[in-house]
């Protein structure tokens, strides 16, 4: 029986990779897990064994910090892929249209960004520029309730800008924001451990996903 397991930070391109590995997997009996987790928690679950691999990224201000993290839990990142952070909104928003967008032509809108635990760092958080001071903003733990609330609020959030292949992003559309930082996109295993065959396949379709649909 194949049993295999995932946890991941909230992003869209981990369903969508893990769906196509279970339908070409097959079989009459298995045992898969895909856990939606907060950054201390996906180091955990591979750390103690429980996912095989944790989804995360990493950004040119966090990476020496999640590096260091990485290293004291025993395991190790694998960047797949680089590229540019962009503000997802609403396809109806003011600003959709824009070439650019900065924070500063955000600041009247309300941000919504995935909480992470009350004594997490702050380069636990999932959002590039995380640290960047708000005027208005909103606290979510479901990937779900934070598309919900940038549609009904006319907010954003700060993303991959991959939204593929799930209903819950098709409300939003994405610009490009004007930053120098850049997110590194990839995953965590254990230092030293083999990968299962399953494992290896997901992170073949992962990388050929992120290829395909990242936005520069």
């Amino acid at each position: 029986m194949t049993q295999f397991a995932v946890s991941g930070q909230h992003y869209l391109f981990n369903v969508q990779t893990f769906a196509s590995i279970v339908l070409s997997n097959g079989g009459d009996t298995y045992d898969y897990a895909l856990r939606d987790r907060t950054t201390r928690d996906v180091i955990e679950d591979v750390a103690s064994g429980a996912s095989e691999l944790g989804v995360l990224v990493e950004t040119t201000r966090t990476k020496e910090n999640l590096e260091a993290a990485f290293a004291d839990a025993g395991v190790e990142f694998v960047e797949l892929i680089q590229s540019t952070p962009r503000v997802a909104l609403p396809a109806t928003h003011p600003l959709v249209n824009a070439q650019t967008l900065t924070l500063d032509q955000l600041d009247d809108y309300p941000y919504v960004y995935f909480e992470q635990e009350n004594d997490a760092p702050d380069f636990f958080a999932e959002e590039a520029l995380a640290d960047e001071t708000r005027r208005k903003s909103i606290a979510t733990t479901d990937r779900a309730s934070l598309s919900e609330l940038i549609v009904a609020l006319n907010g954003y959030t700060v993303t991959s800008g991959i939204l593929v292949g799930i209903s819950d992003g098709k409300g939003l559309a994405t610009v490009a924001l004007d930053t120098d930082v850049k997110l590194h996109l990839g995953y965590i295993a254990k230092k030293g451990a083999a990968l299962s065959p399953t494992a290896q396949k997901f992170v073949e379709k992962l990388e050929t996903n992120l290829k395909r649909y990242a936005k520069f």
